[in-house]
């Protein structure tokens, strides 16, 4: 009965894949001196009654290095925005002209670097604990098919696949942590 056990290592691999898109996706948020439109990604802004991201609410556009803009649609909604982006933690003071949001980038000094670099390791330990979750969902199953009658010579091939698997995301995580703090530090 249990000799067709297989786990989805497919799926495991998905969800920890999913785990470390997110990671590079908070990342973006973190700015590093330069204006980037990917760094308001994270910013929500309460629209019409739900939490919208500020890039359906406006058109985040770079016309220069040090600066990000945003032409908002609908006036109503230019307090909402230039709130909440006062609201997320960027360390960036909005300035209004019109419809349009104008958020001058500030020079980093050495405090505000080591900062994000802390604020970077936190967002690489919420990445490893989301795969470490997905491993234990992964032992959780072995150890269910091992209750089913699995062989203990299956049961630690598995195992071990699953944390190999592991092994080589954290791993990942940790190479992508170190290339963003040196990205930050770098002046």
């Amino acid at each position: 009965m249990s000799d067709d056990f297989e786990l989805d290592t497919d799926d495991l691999k998905r969800r920890m894949d999913g785990a470390m898109a997110n990671l590079k996706t908070e990342f973006a948020s973190l700015r590093t001196g330069r204006a980037s439109g990917s760094m308001l990604e994270p910013v929500m802004v309460d629209a019409y009654g739900s939490m919208t991201p500020i890039n359906q609410v406006g058109t985040v556009n770079v016309p220069e290095p040090r600066m990000v803009t945003i032409n908002v649609w609908d006036k109503s909604l230019v307090g909402k925005v230039e709130k909440a982006i006062r609201n997320s933690g960027l360390g960036i003071n909005p300035q209004l002209n019109g419809t349009i949001i104008m958020l001058p980038i500030p020079e980093l000094n050495e405090e505000r670097r080591r900062e994000l670099t802390k604020v970077a390791g936190t967002y690489a330990e919420h990445g490893r604990v989301s795969i470490r979750n997905v491993r234990r969902d992964g032992m959780d199953q072995i150890k269910k098919a091992k209750a089913d009658g699995m062989s203990e010579d299956d049961q630690k091939f598995w195992e071990s696949e699953v944390q190999e698997l592991t092994d080589t995301m954290i791993k990942l995580v940790d190479d992508a942590l170190e290339h963003k703090q040196a990205e930050i530090m770098q002046v």
